[in-house]
């Protein structure tokens, strides 16, 4: 082992001295210099968010993308929006491939995911089922489901149950009924811990730098129990969750079409339309990867949103107030919202874009990987360097929105009310050009129904102290690919007794 490890040590020296050699010939975008061997490996924020740091590199360079070394491996930022639409959306033929993961692809199984395809024809197929079944204009015929969870998640906010539990029994049953016609009752679900513990892996693994193997092949000749082995044994608990979260739900339907008992849902239609025509081991392929897809994307990056939106009502509750006035002029306060009261709630759709621009759950997206040799303003971007679009630094861009660390939703509004022509701007938040998250039109209706639900059921305030006092949020966020609030409480009171007798009467239905 000492002999292997030795190895790998001399591979990293060559390598990073021939990459140090090489970028003296180039003239790759500004960033810290590093040090020798180390390139930027102790510039990275290990604790504090990256995609801050990255900001902060882009104004110290007057640049709008930065560059640093890991492994000889180049990273490439992008910090405005001008230099996003120029690359990701212009060129989008470079930049639209996805960086192959030793961890996630090789390891851990996350290659059925659509969004960690690399582009091609495997990824144009399943983006075809996946844009098919989650097109706007098919998202109206969800809404039933989606009134039903939204309903079933005020009774258990009325409980005082923990929040976060709930909200991903709601994500995890909505989504679970669409895709396969299931349902999900308790946080203890199998459905529910499945996802959770396997978007753990996305998120701990999935953030570069986070795992050396990814960057020293050597490594994966290290045997689990060794030294240096914990990338192994992480892998092999990940790779169980994440398989049975793409396998076990479709076999459940497949079961359920057999027994002629399926309920109506994607993945029944998807199944029973297959025909002898059709390669249908294939066809099955893709519709597990589809459905698989929509379930993890679904199930983890809305709780976090609505977590974000519960943050900011606890921390604002004058724009709570406002909200609540809105509903009550437009819906009463004897009825809960619908979806065709949208437009006439403007306000409401405001909190919502500004939870999106003021705490993306994914700030730095997902990685991609340039796959030519490019030049952007003088500046070298080589093949097979990873490129991320900072999302959080583009949503807080001073020119383009004042005051972007304060939680406004009034930004987003004209001075009569209405929508800002640019209010769609907020759906940065779900990524760029090719690559933009597919599944955006389905969470953003599942998010706004619940918004409206718990705004018109309830006051949303801190807990209180044995003195009385309220013990107000810290207002932190996690670190990592995807990102959610720290923990902190909050305190659910039926706005009145009307509220209260909405409530309990869904929970009778």
């Amino acid at each position: 082992m000492d002999t292997l490890l030795l190895a790998g040590l001399v591979g990293v020296v060559a390598v990073a001295a021939g990459c140090l050699a090489h970028s003296r010939r180039q003239r790759f975008p500004p960033g810290p210099k590093g040090l020798p061997l180390l390139q930027n490996l102790l510039d990275v924020p290990r604790h504090s968010p990256q995609w801050e740091a990255y900001r902060d590199w882009g104004l110290k360079y007057n640049s709008d993308i930065v560059h640093l070394r890991l492994f000889g491996v180049s990273f490439v930022i992008v910090n405005t929006a001008d230099a996003v639409t120029e690359l990701f959306s212009r060129r989008s033929s470079v930049y639209s491939d996805r960086l192959h993961s030793t961890m996630l692809h090789d390891y851990i199984g996350w290659e059925k995911a659509i969004v960690m395809k690399n582009y091609g024809e495997d990824w144009r197929e399943h983006s075809r089922l996946f844009h098919q079944s989650f097109q706007p204009k098919v998202i109206q015929e969800y809404y039933p489901r989606l009134y039903e969870e939204a309903r079933k998640l005020l009774p258990r906010l009325l409980k005082g149950d923990d929040f976060v539990a709930s909200l991903r029994v709601m994500t995890a049953s909505a989504i679970l009924g669409v895709t396969f016609g299931m349902e999900v009752n308790d946080s203890n679900d199998p459905y529910v811990t499945i996802a959770d513990r396997a978007i753990q892996s996305l998120v701990e693994a999935g953030m570069p730098g986070s795992y050396m193997v990814e960057y020293i092949p050597l490594m994966r000749y290290i045997p689990s129990w060794a030294p240096g082995g914990k990338f192994r044994r992480d892998a092999a608990e990940w790779r169980t969750l994440v398989s049975d979260m793409f396998t076990k739900p479709f076999e459940h339907i497949k079961s359920a079409i057999r027994h002629g008992v399926a309920r109506p849902s994607i993945a029944t239609s998807l199944l029973m339309g297959l025909d002898d025509k059709q390669d249908n081991a294939r066809r099955e392929h893709v519709i597990r990867n589809v459905t698989g897809t929509a379930y993890v994307g679904a199930a983890d990056t809305t709780v976090a949103a609505l977590r974000t939106f519960i943050l900011a009502m606890v921390m604002h509750p004058a724009i709570q107030k406002a909200a609540q006035a809105e509903l009550d002029r437009v819906v009463g306060r004897d009825c809960l919202p619908t979806f065709a009261d949208r437009e006439h709630l403007p306000y409401l759709t405001a909190i919502q874009y500004e939870v999106l621009r003021w705490r993306p759950v994914a700030p730095l997206g997902f990685p991609r990987r340039a796959n030519a040799d490019d030049e952007y303003h003088g500046y070298h971007i080589p093949k097979d360097a990873i490129v991320l679009g900072n999302i959080w630094a583009i949503l807080h861009d001073p020119a383009r929105y004042r005051d972007p660390a304060a939680f406004d939703p009034a930004r987003w509004l004209t001075p009569d009310g209405a929508l800002r022509a640019d209010a769609g701007d907020a759906m940065l938040a779900f990524g760029f050009a090719r690559r933009i998250c597919p599944g955006r039109h389905y969470a953003v209706a599942n998010m706004w129904i619940n918004m409206a639900y718990m705004l018109a059921a309830f006051d949303i305030a801190p807990p209180r102290d044995a003195a009385g006092c309220a013990v107000p949020p810290a207002g932190e966020h996690t670190t990592g690919l995807l990102t959610y609030p720290k923990p902190f409480g909050a305190v659910f009171t039926p706005r009145s007794a009307a509220a209260l007798r909405l409530i309990v009467a869904d929970a009778d239905d």
